[in-house]
């Protein structure tokens, strides 16, 4: 078995719930790298009930760590749970956290070894869907409201103003610094996870990537988007437009995007708020689901997102969103 160089050992951390087709692919090609590319391998078993305990259980691997919690804590759990996994036990000088349908390439880890890391604490992957195209829900962004430019392009542009355009995404295209990263093929430094610490859990879903690595950049750390670490992101499942279903989603969407804006925006927080929440209301009236339900949810979302209360229980929102089913045990269905 080679050495491992010093600083450079490197631990992936994988969040998983009922999702095992996914799951079976992305280990596949993890465990395809040799020990000195990938020295270890968390996996958080976000209380699957899909036979992935069994699976893992059958891996014959000296780097795989399974991390099977008794709840389903989503995504933020998931990742907060692993990341501290692979500090405490592991060691890591660099984790990598992905999604369980995301994955690197094949050259992505001897890629990621190669590079000059520089002054970079973290570092973001370009990420595409499995058609070649750039993963709309994973594109790298800059905070509009550090940088001038950025913020008048956002102006007249939309959210095309503050993500990375096409031309960024070109394999020979040079590193830049970015503010806003996801968790699908984020390389976290040893520094980056002490300035940032640990993801928030209780956002369960959504936005929690984008609030940590904007949480990294105000504290100091220096983000890089680098194209030529490519990944490929197997994201059919979360389907695109519309409405925004099961309903209790919604409240976790627009209370979690409530603090990445306060995060971003700082002083200009509130005045963007007489924007924003109109046409969260518009919309939340028109929800096929029910529009009142809806406006219940997006009031109990705008309140605790501007309370900052990120403790309510994920059967709590799943009660919210649905009285009908009170009595129903809530396992919920948020692999992140």
């Amino acid at each position: 078995m080679a050495a491992t160089p010093p600083g450079s050992r490197l631990v992936a951390v994988v969040v998983t719930h009922d999702r095992l087709t996914q799951l079976r692919a992305t280990l596949t090609r993890l465990l395809a790298s040799p020990p000195d590319h990938l020295a270890a391998l968390v996996v958080v078993d976000n209380a699957s009930t899909d036979g992935t305990a069994d699976y893992l259980a059958g891996l014959i691997d000296p780097r795989l760590d399974v991390l099977r919690l008794d709840t389903n804590t989503g995504g933020a759990g998931g990742f907060a749970a692993g990341i501290a996994r692979a500090r405490d036990r592991h060691d890591p000088d660099w984790t990598l956290v992905m999604d369980d349908d995301a994955r690197p390439s094949p050259d992505a880890l001897a890629r990621f070894h190669a590079l000059e890391h520089g002054d970079w604490d973290a570092l973001a992957a370009a990420v595409f869907l499995p058609d070649g195209r750039i993963a709309p829900m994973n594109i790298p962004s800059c905070n509009p409201f550090a940088d001038r430019r950025v913020f008048w392009r956002t102006l007249l542009r939309g959210r095309r103003g503050f993500h990375l355009s096409p031309d960024a995404f070109a394999p020979d295209a040079p590193a830049r610094r970015i503010d806003g990263a996801s968790f699908v093929g984020l390389f976290l430094s040893r520094r980056a996870v002490a300035l940032a610490g640990l993801p928030d859990p209780g956002l369960f879903l959504y936005g929690d990537d984008t609030l940590y690595t904007l949480t990294l950049s105000a504290r100091g750390g220096r983000i890089g988007f680098v194209p030529a670490l490519r990944f490929e992101h197997d994201c059919h499942s979360l389907g695109c437009g519309g409405h925004i279903r099961p309903l209790w989603r919604l409240y976790y969407y627009h209370r979690n995007l409530l603090l990445v804006y306060r995060a971003a925006a700082g002083a200009f927080f509130w005045p963007a708020l007489l924007l924003i929440v109109p046409k969260w209301l518009w919309s939340a009236a028109r929800h096929p689901e029910g529009g009142r339900r809806a406006l219940r949810l997006m009031a109990r979302a705008l309140r605790d997102g501007l309370l900052r209360r990120t403790g309510v229980t994920h059967t709590t929102v799943r009660h919210w969103a649905d009285p009908i089913t009170r009595s129903e045990e809530c396992r919920g269905d948020s692999a992140p």
